[in-house]
């Protein structure tokens, strides 16, 4: 008897050498967190990832499971073939949510179940980010049940390839990083006046001549440049491999064309697309150029046609995002084709907006119903509200929330995206030894917004959503960089796009977060520390 209670204190006392505990205090925050009844599942060597089914899908989220358990504590579990401990993944019909997932954690196993695949790996994200970050061979996972879903489901985050080019292992990394955080979209940001980032086939000097600039000016606006050629695009071999990562990780990625403004990069190439035929010139420095595409010349619908065309063949996303911001009509008001466009279509200046802001609103309307012929819908940005656009257009309020609540006002739908909070390339501390784009930004006040308050009008709550975080590049030159700009601020958006605003609390947030910034060390992604000091 004494060998034996010997024993069981050994085992006792190996087990608190090596096991470490499970956390579910994660980020985002789950709606519902209930503890359960019994003793802790035991994951070990042992354990092993079974699926329920046949879904090719569910197999793929089990090796996720897998990779990420192995990644964070050095423990190798097994498949079915194996005897252990179990953690189960299942399909449930009974979940009412696409996104949404239940996880029950009993001493004999765990089941992660959802309605969708998508689901279940958003329960996979919550026991992944659960784990401790560090070599153990046993974590315990006290007993309990968790219920979630996301509160919208439009999640993105925008990365501005055009201005400055990423490389494809970046934008993995990239699309690893939203995945942690429930983002479902990935809005690339690919052409721009500083370079144009797609191969297309029809038109190969937009690779040839738009992607490349001769030079970048240095520091803000210094009036000096670096008198270095920059360039780079995507290869639509590229584009489709990205495709692929971001779907089987459940993200959709939404390409942006902008137009008819931000279009120097095409036009350097294509130059009978402008309105005073050129030359022109890929921009060597930042801002907004007069410079934008004829809405009056029959051949700018045909190459914008042509390339969206082209592009729809790679991208499946409902949406496409056509931009149209920052567009300066002072070329239309002097070119002759496009006053006779606005003659013809019988355009006046009214409520405060010119006869061209009414073109630019035609232009868009126009390249909408092609993308509707084609069974896509477009987003812009709240510019585009400036005429009577497009029943099935979705608006991107930047400029402030006023675009979104108009969008809504208008029974439109609308992505909130406001400057104040989600531009992610602001400074996000009062000491940073950056040179960045201006404004100030900390993690506290991207944490704070509430894009839809509990007293907000019936359309707003119908109309908004979601939220998206943008990353523009002018000042953002790498992967580190890009990194701490995006961290910890993207986990804030994240659980404002996740989780309900009531459950939302910043002083718990800081301390999530700060477990999962051990992860984000682990990947090498120098996230921004403020938040942690």
């Amino acid at each position: 008897m004494k060998k034996i209670l010997f024993s069981v204190a050994m085992m006792i006392a190996c087990l608190s050498l090596h096991a470490t505990e499970a956390n579910y205090q994660v980020v985002p925050l789950p709606q519902s967190i209930t503890a359960g009844k019994g003793g802790a599942f035991v994951l070990d060597g042992n354990s092993v990832v079974n699926v329920v089914g046949t879904d090719e899908a569910m197999y793929r989220n089990a090796s996720f499971l897998k990779q990420y358990i192995r990644e964070a504590t050095g423990i190798a579990v097994g498949g079915a073939d194996k005897k252990g401990t179990a953690i189960t993944l299942k399909l449930n019909t009974g979940i009412e949510n696409e996104e949404g997932y239940v996880i029950t954690v009993k001493p004999k196993g765990i089941t992660v179940e959802g309605r969708t695949p998508r689901g279940v790996f958003y329960g996979i994200q919550t026991l992944r980010k659960s784990l401790p970050v560090e070599q153990t061979e046993t974590v315990g996972f006290p007993a309990v049940r968790i219920a979630d879903h996301p509160r919208f489901s439009y999640r993105g985050t925008m990365l501005d390839c055009a201005r400055h080019y990423f490389k494809l292992s970046f934008i993995k990394e990239f699309i690893d990083m939203l995945a942690l955080h429930n983002i479902n979209i990935f809005h690339w940001h690919l052409t721009e006046d500083q370079g144009w980032r797609v191969q297309i086939d029809r038109y190969p000097r937009l690779t040839e001549v738009g992607s490349k600039r001769a030079q970048t000016v240095i520091g803000r606006m210094t009036g000096l440049y670096d008198d270095t050629p920059y360039g780079g695009y995507y290869t639509k071999e590229d584009m489709r491999e990205v495709v692929k990562y971001a779907a089987d990780r459940y993200i959709t990625v939404i390409p942006e064309i902008d137009m008819p403004g931000h279009m120097l990069g095409a036009l350097a190439a294509y130059p009978e697309l402008g309105c005073t035929g050129g030359p022109y010139k890929v921009a060597e420095e930042w801002g907004v150029f007069p410079d934008i595409l004829c809405a009056g010349n029959p051949k700018t619908y045909e190459f914008v046609y042509n390339v969206l065309d082209e592009l729809l063949e790679i991208f499946p996303s409902k949406y496409i995002h056509l931009g149209g911001d920052e567009a300066p009509r002072d070329r239309w008001k002097s070119c002759p084709r496009c006053q006779a466009e606005i003659q013809r279509l019988g355009l006046k200046g009214t409520d405060g907006f010119s006869a061209e802001g009414r073109l630019q609103v035609c232009f868009m309307n126009r390249v909408a119903k092609h993308l509707a012929e084609k069974g896509r819908r477009i987003i812009g940005w709240d510019e585009i509200l400036e005429g009577d656009v497009d029943k099935g257009t979705t608006v991107m309020s930047w400029r402030g929330v006023s675009g979104g609540q108009e969008a809504a006002r208008r029974g439109l739908d609308a992505i909130m995206s406001p400057t104040a909070y989600y531009y992610l390339d602001y400074y996000q501390t009062k000491n940073d030894a950056l040179t960045l784009i201006g404004g100030l930004l900390p993690v506290e006040t991207t944490y704070g917004y509430n894009p839809v308050p509990e007293d907000a009008s019936p359309e707003l709550k119908q109309h908004i959503k979601g939220v998206q975080a943008n990353l523009w590049t002018e000042y953002i030159v790498g992967r580190d960089l890009a990194f701490y700009q995006l961290l910890p601020r993207v986990a804030a958006v994240s659980e404002t796009g996740w989780t309900e605003n009531g459950r939302k609390d910043f002083a718990s947030f800081r301390e999530r977060e700060a477990r999962l910034n051990r992860l984000y060390r682990h990947f090498g992604w120098k996230a921004c520390q403020d938040l942690f000091k």
